[in-house]
């Protein structure tokens, strides 16, 4: 009787444990933040002031360029865009969509980016590109939207 009682303790304490250790989606910038792959598009959002507004109702879709994308951008366009804040939040406001995009929803189209800018989408079986950039981590579920990782970062046209 005794055993039996321990052992339901357990269990019951065990289940408890599983239900403490499941997290609730955070908000895209939330997991942005939380991501170490993520770390450089964090750094240049929170110089743009954009992670408030990335923590709003949203739904939000981000193409997230990976640490390894911002590497392949030249120093001196970074430099750039250290110096020009307004250049560094149009950049950003290109990889963000104000819908909710998961990749089984993609289809072959343009949808317009919060910075106002068209992005071509571009699925093929499991293959989802936005512009010339592949996804290669696609649906990380966020609280206010949700996030794809892609392999390079997104220049947005000039505007005249």
């Amino acid at each position: 009787m005794f055993t039996r009682r321990v052992l339901a303790l357990s269990l019951v304490a065990f289940g408890l444990a599983g239900c403490a250790s499941v997290s609730t989606p955070v908000s895209v910038a939330d997991s942005i933040a939380k991501n170490p792959s993520l770390s450089t598009l964090n750094g240049l959002l929170v110089q743009a002031g954009l992670p408030a507004a990335l923590q709003g109702a949203g739904p939000f879709t981000v193409f997230a360029p990976s640490n390894e994308a911002f590497k392949a951008v030249p120093a001196k366009t970074m430099d750039d865009l250290a110096k020009h804040p307004d250049k560094l939040k149009d950049l950003l406001t290109y990889h963000v969509v104000p819908a909710k995009l998961t990749a089984a929803t993609i289809k072959n189209s343009t949808v317009k980016a919060l910075n106002g800018a068209e992005l071509a989408l571009s699925k093929a079986g499991e293959f989802v590109t936005v512009e010339q950039a592949m996804v290669q981590s696609a649906d990380i579920a966020a609280s206010n939207g949700v996030i794809h990782i892609i392999d390079s970062v997104l220049i947005p046209p000039h505007k005249k």
